[in-house]
């Protein structure tokens, strides 16, 4: 007898994403209690070692988000148009959704980097300021959570419509 896991399996992913959004903003608070000099765009300023370890907490628990939802969810392809045609709302549905997550990642990761190593120097740094990129980051890990759960729920619907029709689809 086969258990339906799906709704702790969405509240991980979506515990990570939080966690991860969560670190991000304390990263940026913390950031921003470090001593700083700023004349309009230029900023020189101490690096900060909280912020740099809760930006790394925050990038590796949203790389563990994506991947989590990624490798439970499955693979699902649309490789031609005839196939987005043919494919059922649910298929088309994770595809989208895939596709926005892959590209908040893809944003929010970078930027949670680009805080963390600006913050990894360990002497007085002086350029071109990088603020809220914390912030921003830890937002789009919010929004990636989003879109992961309704990534994993919609592949794993058009998993079980596949499997009901008796077809094999490009769905794992």
């Amino acid at each position: 007898m086969a258990r339906n896991y799906g709704f702790l399996i969405c509240l991980l992913i979506m515990a990570l994403d939080i966690t991860a959004g969560v670190l991000g903003i304390e990263a940026e608070i913390a950031e921003n209690k470090v001593k700083h000099l700023r004349t309009w765009i230029f900023e020189c300023r101490d690096p900060s070692l909280q912020a740099f370890k809760l930006g790394l907490a925050a990038s590796v628990l949203l790389g563990l988000a994506h991947v989590t939802g990624n490798l439970l969810g499955g693979c699902v392809c649309i490789w031609t148009k005839r196939d987005l045609d043919e494919a059922s709302a649910n298929k088309q549905l994770a595809v989208a959704s895939l596709i926005f997550s892959w590209i908040i990642l893809a944003v929010g990761f970078t930027m949670l980097i680009i805080g963390t190593l600006y913050n990894s120097k360990s002497r007085k740094t002086c350029g071109i300021t990088h603020h809220r990129l914390f912030s921003i980051g830890g937002i789009l890990c919010f929004i990636h959570g989003l879109f992961t759960v309704a990534y994993y729920v919609s592949a794993t619907a058009a998993g079980r419509e596949a499997k009901a029709n008796g077809s094999r689809g490009t769905t794992a």
